[in-house]
C-alpha cells in the first residue's frame, strides 16, 4: 500500500498522498496487560470496510502479542459470523448484557481461534435495545458500564458500531477513547464523514470529554483508478494528518477470507491485505493510539 520515488532502491516511501512513510517498528512486547484503550469502529454509511477492519485489525494486534476484545455492537452480527460465531445460535449476547443489569460479561465473552483475541457477540436481538434503552436512566453510558469490569484485562477493545449514528453508536462513542474511520474511496462515501465527525464532537462536548478521533482509514483503494487517487487526495485535503499512512486495497481476499470465517492475517497471512492490516496494527501502536 506504498508507493516508490523512482529515484532508486534507497529512495524514501510514501503513501498514496505523497507523505513519508513514518517507521513502523514491530511493536514491543508487553509485560502486562490493561487498562484497555476503547476504540469505536464507525461510519453511517454501509459497506465501508467497518467490519472486515475491526476483524483484520483486531487479530493483527492480538498477533502483536495484545488481548483484544471485539465488541459486536451491529444487529446483524458480522463480526461474530467472522469471527467464526453463528450468532443466531447463541443464548447470550452483548443485548443481554445492555438489558439485564444482573449478566456477567465474562459468561458472554467466547473464545475465538486466533490466540489473544476474544469476542463480545451480537446477533438481531440487538436491534430492539435501541428502542428500548431510550427509558433508561443514563441511556448513553450503558456499554462503558457493560465493558468496565473487562477493561483491566484487555490492552485494546474495537467496537464495531452498526451503520447509523442512534443511540447503540452514541453508547460506542461514550465508551470509546477513539474513534477509527473507515471511509471507503469513493466519492459518496466523502459525503457523511463531516457529519460523523460533527457527532462525535458533539458526544465530546456533551458526553465523553475523552473522545478523540484516532484517525480516518482509507479503505477499498485502488491505486489503478484516478477516482480512488482524487478520493484519497480529497480527504487528506480536508483531514490533514487525521488520515492515516496505511490504507486497505480492494481485494478479493477480504470476502473470501469472511466466508472462511477467519481474519485475512490467518486465511491469507502472506498477502498484501494481510501486511496492510499489520500495518495499521503498528501504525496505531507507534501512534499511541493502541497499546
Amino acid at each position: 500500500m506504498t508507493s516508490q520515488d523512482p529515484d532508486g532502491p534507497d529512495a524514501t516511501l510514501t503513501d498514496p498522498v505523497g507523505r513519508p512513510l513514518p517507521e513502523l517498528p514491530e511493536p514491543a512486547p508487553l509485560t502486562s496487560h490493561g487498562p484497555a484503550r476503547v476504540i469505536a469502529l464507525c461510519n453511517q454509511k454501509g459497506g465501508v470496510g467497518k467490519t472486515t477492519t475491526t476483524i483484520n485489525l483486531g487479530a493483527a494486534l492480538a498477533d502483536y502479542g495484545r488481548r483484544v476484545l471485539v465488541v459486536d455492537f451491529d444487529p446483524q452480527g458480522a463480526a461474530s459470523v467472522g469471527l467464526g460465531t453463528s450468532p443466531h445460535e447463541l443464548d447470550r449476547t452483548i443485548y443481554n448484557l445492555l438489558m439485564e443489569r444482573g449478566a456477567v460479561i465474562q459468561d458472554v465473552i467466547r473464545p475465538t481461534a486466533v490466540p489473544n483475541l476474544d469476542l463480545l457477540p451480537a446477533n438481531i436481538d440487538l436491534s430492539a435495545a435501541e428502542v428500548q434503552l431510550v427509558g433508561e436512566v443514563a441511556r448513553e453510558s450503558i456499554l462503558s458500564r457493560v465493558l468496565r469490569p473487562v477493561e483491566d484485562e484487555y490492552d485494546v477493545i474495537l467496537v464495531d458500531c452498526q451503520p447509523s449514528l442512534g443511540l447503540l453508536t452514541v453508547n460506542a462513542l461514550t465508551a470509546a477513547h477513539g474513534v477509527l474511520i473507515p471511509l471507503e474511496c469513493e466519492f459518496f462515501a466523502l459525503r457523511g464523514v463531516a457529519l460523523l465527525v460533527e457527532t462525535v464532537e458533539k458526544v465530546r462536548d456533551r458526553l465523553n470529554p475523552r473522545l478523540q478521533v484516532d484517525g480516518i482509514l482509507a479503505t477499498m483503494y485502488d491505486p489503478r483508478t484516478l477516482h480512488s487517487r482524487e478520493v484519497i487526495a480529497r480527504v487528506h485535503e480536508a483531514f490533514g494528518d487525521q488520515l492515516l499512512h496505511t490504507v486497505i486495497g480492494r481485494t478479493v481476499k477480504f470476502p473470501d477470507s469472511s466466508v472462511a470465517a477467519e481474519p485475512i492475517t490467518t486465511y491469507a497471512p502472506t498477502h498484501s491485505g494481510a501486511a496492510a492490516y499489520r500495518q495499521l496494527a503498528r501504525e496505531l501502536v507507534a501512534r499511541g493510539d493502541a497499546a
